[in-house]
């Protein structure tokens, strides 16, 4: 039972963050919730942490990790507010797809999700960005385990190749991330209640021509950073990770969500 509800409460979590990401369109701005998106966001946040603490598999070191974790990451992301990278270049997305490739899905969810809540306290980042941030965050890690298959196939575990797929997932990830939080300023995009396109096809067209002309080099920048620090740093900590997982006695099983 507590299987199917963590299940529950992160797959009703991405259904309710691709509703409001396409909720912009559907309205044209004439209306805005992200106050009760927010407090959505973080109360599905919480109640997924209680449920991994009270699963069989996980214990209190389960909550010191991802403490530990959620601290270091909040702290990268002060340092990126201090001295600004290029573009859309943040460090914080290293840990994420690396923990939520390690640990399993629901982990790197969690980490991503209060990263960024963390983070938005401490540097006065809190705004109607902030939801929308925390999802997407969230599916950067929830995502990191789609990986392993393609390891498996390619036995590519602690070798080179394994750290060029993460790279390369990075860099996907860095052009998606800038994709989809401009997906939830659709309301800048065509006005304040003006009238919406009234084909698909002509949402994409509006929506591609201005993501190319005002985003791509600013979110390439930041999946170009995360491929770097990825190549850079990838292999010494994933042994690190690694090697913590065992001594946690977590069960090692890399988890797919």
């Amino acid at each position: 039972m507590q299987r199917f509800l963590r299940a529950l409460i992160y797959a009703l979590s991405t259904a309710v963050g691709l509703l409001a990401f396409v909720y912009p369109v559907i309205t044209a701005g004439r209306a805005t919730n992200a106050p009760l998106l927010l407090a959505f966001v973080v109360g599905l946040s919480f109640i997924a942490l209680l449920l991994e603490v009270q699963g069989d598999a996980v214990n209190a070191r389960f909550i010191a990790l991802l403490g530990i974790l959620t601290a270091m990451n909040a702290a990268l992301r002060f340092a990126e507010v201090a001295i600004p990278g290029p573009g859309g270049f943040s460090p914080i997305f290293f840990l994420i797809i690396l923990t939520g490739y390690v640990y399993g899905g629901r982990f790197g969810f969690l980490l991503g999700a209060l990263t960024l809540l963390v983070s938005a306290l401490i540097t006065g980042g809190v705004g109607p960005w902030l939801p929308y941030q925390m999802l997407t965050a969230g599916w950067v890690g929830l995502s990191a385990p789609l990986l392993h298959p393609v390891i498996r196939r390619l036995r590519a575990e602690g070798r080179r190749v394994e750290i060029a797929l993460l790279a390369s997932f990075g860099l996907g990830w860095g052009l998606l991330y800038g994709a989809l939080m401009n997906m939830s300023s659709w309301t800048f995009i065509v006005g304040p209640g003006a009238p919406l396109p009234t084909t698909f096809r002509e949402i994409v067209r509006l929506y591609a021509t201005f993501y190319v002309t005002t985003s791509l080099l600013w979110d390439l920048a930041g999946g170009l950073g995360n491929v770097a620090l990825l190549l850079a740093f990838g292999a010494p900590t994933l042994r690190a990770l690694r090697r913590f997982h065992k001594r946690f006695s977590f069960t090692y099983r890399p988890q797919v969500a």
